[in-house]
């Protein structure tokens, strides 16, 4: 609707939310999400000292790269969102119970959420962006969180923080801080502020 009908634009990602995120703007994509694997790559990069922002910020160029190299000529979106509570990472639970453990540990606590978008264009960074809520978690009863997790079922998996913001996941929480794209995983403000600068949307 408002892009240019000269470049491709790719999602690098499977995530039903960045998806749907992108849709909402009226722009046309594609999307293809990267192979890369996430987990070892972390670890790689747990072996020294690493800031969460850097973290995400090369696993979103990773994937980014990864898709790019099938779609020249074209603007490749990879993101990529980490949870940190003070020096810990955590990972996306991969089931219920790692879902309780996750939230039972956040609970009554401030962790930050930082969301990276690399764009590359003919297997270069064009552009590449981070941005860090923080997010405090009431102190709410082990009930209160069975409850929780038994309302919202496996849709809660999706999150790195086994939360959904946009609906039942907001009575987790105490206070916020930050922009609410930002939380969803997807800083979609800044990303369309760039395409406007690169000339692929029409302004």
């Amino acid at each position: 609707m408002f892009e240019s009908q000269k470049i491709n634009l790719v999602l690098a990602s499977s995530s039903p939310t960045r998806a749907k995120l992108l849709e909402s703007t009226g722009l046309s994509f594609e999307i293809h999400p990267s192979k890369i694997d996430e987990s070892t790559i972390k670890q790689v990069l747990s072996v020294e000292p690493i800031e969460p922002s850097d973290i995400a910020e090369f696993l979103a160029e990773a994937k980014a790269n990864d898709v790019a190299e099938h779609h020249q000529n074209a603007y490749v979106i990879g993101s990529d969102q980490i949870l940190a509570l003070g020096d810990e990472i955590f990972e996306k639970p991969k089931n219920k119970e790692e879902a309780y453990a996750s939230l039972f540990k956040l609970r009554g606590k401030t962790h930050k959420l930082i969301s990276a978008i690399v764009v590359v264009k003919n297997k270069q960074v064009i552009w590449r962006y981070s941005e860090t809520a923080e997010l405090k978690m009431r102190d709410f009863t082990p009930e209160f969180l069975g409850n929780y997790i038994a309302h919202c079922g496996e849709e809660i998996l999706a999150s790195v923080g086994a939360y959904q913001l946009e609906s039942f996941g907001v009575h987790l929480f105490e206070e916020i801080k930050g922009d609410y794209f930002t939380i969803l995983g997807f800083p979609i403000v800044s990303l369309l502020n760039m395409l406007r600068k690169e000339g692929y949307i029409n302004s």
